[in-house]
């Protein structure tokens, strides 16, 4: 086996690290639910897979189940969760760590309540959609997965 030597450089002093967690919510038909990045915030406008921080003394399992609520109006549990692989990402201004979980249980239809439009794709489609490069790593593992 050969693996690729990728340099990842180290946190810079002022380069904080953010623990955000992320879900592959996935449908019945094996489709894949990405969220467009609103206007206003940092990269307005690429998909993404939905999620958010994780707050101080949460786990990122409880972050997610809670910001799925928030920003998509549907309800999970942790046991719903499946570890599915995590991004490790450095941005200009932070370091992304970033857990991802595939979820395929949940109660609600999943709608932006944040303004973000929202977008069912299948594991063909993903890379016709522009994402943040924490997400674009991401993508290979999913279309293996389906």
């Amino acid at each position: 086996m050969t693996c690729i030597d990728v340099t990842i450089p180290p946190l810079a002093p002022n380069r904080p690290l953010l623990l955000v967690a992320a879900a592959a919510l996935i449908d019945s038909e094996g489709r894949i639910l990405l969220a467009q990045r609103p206007e206003g915030k940092n990269m307005a406008g690429l998909w993404e897979f939905p999620g958010g921080k994780v707050d101080k003394d949460e786990t990122p399992e409880a972050a997610l189940v809670r910001e799925l609520k928030e920003e998509l109006g549907v309800q999970t549990s942790t046991g719903c969760l499946w570890p599915l692989s995590f991004a490790s990402y450095g941005y200009p201004d932070f370091h992304l760590l970033m857990p991802v979980f595939a979820c395929r249980v949940w109660q609600g239809d999943p709608h932006g309540k944040e303004g973000q439009e929202l977008v069912w794709v299948t594991k063909d489609q993903l890379k016709d959609y522009p994402m943040p490069p924490a997400d674009i790593a991401l993508v290979q593992i999913l279309w293996e997965l389906l």
